[in-house]
């Protein structure tokens, strides 16, 4: 949630909004998984995937985009998302908590370890495999809605401090995944396509030097930019993010938010409560017949679920530890080692990046990865949560006894 300094009474107001709406959203998460796991694997499975499959096309003129359900919910609903996360990164990088580069290195730090490690293990177990090992990126996300869940579960005994810091290493984990999506899995790539989308960016561009601060025009043209990417084989979600460094984090004069606060309090709701439950509803629905406990021991779901559960506490803690051993960061105010190495172990709840980043690794259906690879996702998730739940419940008692 984004909050301009203009509106200094209201900073510790937004924060707790911030968090409760995250809260919330990952409770709607947890249903909508809950939800497409049930269905699955009830006699309602054949509707779901029915469902999932509903064609869908958009056409102007000669131009026309045919997805099915799960692909527009995938390519075009979650490019709000990053929009959403393109803005969160963009404010905070200018006006808020990771504008004091002071404050910037014990998450930064944290966020490195926490993908590298992660990423390691998994490729300690996929290494001899040409396809499941293009899974290395699925472990390396934090998930900051069910996060913060799964905080805010624990009490109002949490110190915001720690909060603060879930929160900021959680947008710089969302921050790398994006470039490891950019870089990594990309696919037939069109320079035709690539270069109407760099005109469109290069449009963007020239307004915005131009001084206009009206977030409509760059919207239309974010539309536009998102189709030129949609078909140059580049992830169409990467366009939510560019657009988002357009927007003016500035507040207009009268105004006491930008208009960047402004579309983030707009489009925050239906992110929380519509866009990644729906995304949950579609990539969640997983079979468990035939499920054994060799299944999950595979390289695939293996590597997933060590890389959340292990790696990313392991990474994290190791990385912030050292930063802090060496004088360049500091516990967060009134944050105890306990309570730090709780949140690591949160940081393995990885989730919604995590489907989508395993949608990307590997394709439906291919080679029989697409339900394992979430099946280590969710044993990786779940397992976080519920060790981080009780670690961070037993510091809070210790803090207050």
């Amino acid at each position: 949630m984004a909050v301009d300094r203009k509106s200094k009474p209201s900073v510790l107001s937004a924060l707790r909004y911030f968090f409760s709406l995250e809260s919330a959203g990952g409770i709607m998460l947890i249903l909508a998984t809950i939800t497409a796991m049930a269905v699955k694997n009830s006699d309602l499975s054949e509707l779901y995937i029915q469902i999932l499959n509903i064609p869908g096309m958009v056409q102007f003129g000669e131009l026309s985009i045919s997805k099915p359900l799960f692909l527009w919910v995938n390519d075009g609903w979650m490019a709000i998302f990053f929009f959403a996360i393109g803005l969160e990164i963009k404010h905070e990088l200018l006006h808020g908590h990771l504008a004091d580069r002071r404050q910037l290195v014990l998450p930064l730090a944290g966020a490195i370890g926490g993908v590298a490690v992660p990423a390691a293990i998994y490729l300690f177990f996929n290494w001899q495999d040409p396809i499941g090992i293009k899974g290395w990126a699925v472990p390396t996300a934090t998930d900051i809605a069910f996060a913060l869940g799964v905080l805010a579960a624990v009490g109002s005994r949490v110190p915001v401090a720690l909060k603060v810091f879930l929160m900021t290493l959680a947008i710089l984990d969302d921050l790398i995944a994006i470039v490891i999506i950019a870089l990594f899995y990309t696919s037939g790539l069109s320079t035709t396509s690539l270069a109407a989308a760099a005109c469109v960016m290069a449009l963007m561009a020239a307004l915005k030097a131009a001084g206009l601060r009206k977030s409509t025009p760059f919207i239309l043209l974010g539309v536009i930019l998102w189709v030129c990417v949609l078909k140059s084989g580049v992830h169409a979600t990467l366009a939510g993010v560019v657009t988002a460094f357009f927007i003016s984090t500035r507040a207009q004069e009268g105004q006491s938010l930008s208009p960047a606060a402004l579309m983030i309090k707009s489009i925050h709701p239906w992110i929380a409560f519509i866009i990644l439950p729906a995304f949950a509803l579609v990539n969640a629905g997983i079979s468990f017949d035939g499920l054994s406990l060799s299944r999950l021991m595979e390289p695939v779901p293996m590597g997933i679920a060590l890389g959340l559960f292990v790696g990313k506490p392991v990474g994290v803690m190791f990385c912030a530890g050292v930063v802090i051993l060496l004088g360049m960061a500091r516990l967060p105010k009134e944050v105890n080692w306990f309570q730090l190495f709780g949140v690591a172990v949160l940081c393995g709840v990885g989730f919604t990046m995590s489907l989508f980043v395993g949608g990307l690794a590997f394709a439906e259906g291919g080679a029989g990865y697409a339900r394992i690879d979430r099946l280590g996702i969710l044993l990786g998730s779940g397992l976080s949560a519920v060790l981080g739940y009780i670690i961070l419940r037993i510091s809070s008692k210790e803090k207050t006894a």
